[in-house]
C-alpha cells in the first residue's frame, strides 16, 4: 500500500511500473454541460455495459440514472435550484408576445437554473478501493488509473464502502449475465488509451465539457477557466479534486463546479478510508504488547 503521509508524484511509478506513461485524467468543466448524456450512451456502447433507467425517469428530475454505479460509470447529474437575479439586469423593453406568470408580482416570480455535472470515478492518488482489495483485482496502470480485473474479482465487496466516492459497486442482474456480482467502475477507457485513442465519454461529448488529456496540463486548463469565470463575475466557481493535497492525494478526475460540491452529491472533503489504517494497527500492536507483558506478569508471579 502506498504511503498517505504526503502528496504522490508518480502512481504509476510507485504501483512498480518502469515504463510508465503521462498521467492521464478529466477535467469536466460543469459550465458548459447541456445535459444531453451523450457521454453516458457513448460509454455504455463502448463498454458494453447494460441499460439502467432507460425511459424511466425519476420523478425528482430528468434524471433516470440517479447516481454513479456497477451499471452506470458516467453519470449526469440534473439539479434545478433558484437563480438569483444579476444585480446589473436592466430591462431593454422589447416587443414580446408575453410568457406565462408575466403578469405576476416580479417579487413573487422565481427563476431557476439548471446544474449539469457528468459525474465519473476519480480515480484517486490513494486509492481506497485499490489498497482494501484480497485478490489483486484492482490494480493501478501505467497512465495512474484505477482498474478492475473482471477475471480476477471475486465480488467480496470490500472496495465498496471503501471508495469515499460511492463509485464503485457490484453489478446486479440475472445469473449468467455479463460481469454480474463481480465489481465494475469507470476504467478510463484503458483499452482505448492503449491505442492511443481518446475515452470514449470525452470523444462524444459535444460540447467539450469533458476533456482528456495530461493530468498537469488539465490542472493547468482548470485553473484558467476558473480565473476566466471568475473574472467574468462568476464568483461562486471552484475547481473540486485538483489539489494533490486534499484526502485523497489529488483525483485523476477533476471538476469545474458552479455551486458547493454537497449541491452535486460530492463530499465537501473526501478522504481515502484506508488513511489511519498505520496509526490503527500501531495502537493495536502496542495495546497487544502491553496485554502479553500483563500475562506474562501473572504469570510469573505465579511460580514458586
Amino acid at each position: 500500500m502506498p504511503s498517505l503521509s504526503g502528496p504522490l508524484d508518480d502512481p504509476a511509478a510507485d504501483a512498480g511500473w518502469r515504463d510508465e506513461q503521462p498521467r492521464k485524467g478529466f477535467f469536466t468543466d460543469t459550465s458548459v454541460c447541456i445535459g444531453c448524456k451523450a457521454c453516458e450512451v457513448a460509454c455504455k456502447e463502448w463498454n458494453a455495459i447494460p441499460a439502467d433507467g432507460t425511459g424511466e425517469l425519476l420523478g425528482s428530475s430528468y434524471d433516470n440514472t440517479g447516481a454513479l454505479g456497477a451499471s452506470t460509470w458516467r453519470h449526469v447529474a440534473f439539479i434545478e435550484q433558484p437563480k438569483k437575479p444579476a444585480a446589473n439586469t436592466v430591462s431593454l423593453g422589447m416587443p414580446s408576445t408575453g410568457r406565462p406568470g408575466a403578469a405576476l408580482d416580479p417579487d413573487s416570480a422565481i427563476e431557476f437554473r439548471w446544474l449539469m455535472s457528468s459525474d465519473v470515478c476519480k480515480h484517486c492518488t490513494h486509492a481506497a478501493c485499490l489498497d482494501v482489495c484480497p485478490t489483486g483485482a484492482l490494480f493501478r496502470t501505467e497512465f495512474g488509473t484505477v482498474v478492475v480485473q473482471d477475471d480476477v474479482c471475486n465480488g467480496c465487496g470490500y472496495c465498496v464502502p471503501a471508495c469515499p466516492f460511492g463509485v464503485i459497486d457490484r453489478r446486479i442482474g440475472e445469473q449468467g449475465e455479463r460481469n454480474v456480482g463481480i465489481a465494475q467502475k469507470c476504467t478510463l477507457c484503458y483499452d482505448r488509451l492503449g491505442a492511443g485513442m481518446t475515452p470514449a465519454c470525452a470523444q462524444a461529448c459535444p460540447t467539450e465539457s469533458i476533456q482528456f488529456g495530461d493530468l498537469d496540463e488539465l490542472r493547468t486548463r482548470a485553473a484558467a477557466r476558473l480565473e476566466s469565470l471568475q473574472q467574468q463575475g462568476v464568483t461562486e466557481a471552484r475547481l473540486y479534486g485538483e489539489s494533490p493535497d486534499d484526502g485523497v492525494g489529488g483525483s485523476g478526475a477533476m471538476f469545474l463546479l458552479l455551486d458547493e460540491p454537497e449541491v452535486y452529491g460530492l463530499p465537501p472533503d473526501p478522504v481515502v478510508a484506508t488513511r489511519d489504517l498505520p496509526a490503527a494497527w500501531k495502537q493495536a500492536g502496542i495495546a497487544a504488547l502491553g496485554l502479553l507483558a500483563g500475562a506474562i506478569a501473572v504469570f510469573a508471579g505465579r511460580q514458586p
